[in-house]
């Protein structure tokens, strides 16, 4: 359950060291994201947070990593916005 009425927690299968950032598919629930940064001290997961700021249209204290943090596979949660918000503009993100 979200922590507070106005988060979502989405999760995302990061694919890192692409040639650019960008969503994928939906996929069973799990959103597939390609990001350029490599998987290595971090950097997938703060161009994760880059990239989901610039197409969510949030800054990016909002977005964190819940679960995760070492794995491809993440929970991500976004404060200040619905359901249907993150779901459409990560729709209107897929290549």
């Amino acid at each position: 359950m979200p922590k507070t009425k106005n988060e979502v927690r989405i999760l995302v299968r990061v694919h890192p060291g692409a040639s650019k950032n960008e969503v994928m598919r939906l996929e069973d629930g799990v959103w597939h994201i390609r990001v350029a940064a490599p998987p290595v001290e971090g950097k997938a997961n703060r161009a994760l947070v880059e990239y989901l700021s610039e197409i969510l249209g949030v800054s990016k204290s909002r977005i964190s990593i819940g679960k995760g943090v070492t794995s491809r596979r993440k929970r991500v949660e976004v404060e200040g916005m619905t359901v249907d918000m993150v779901a459409r503009r990560l729709r209107r993100a897929v290549s």
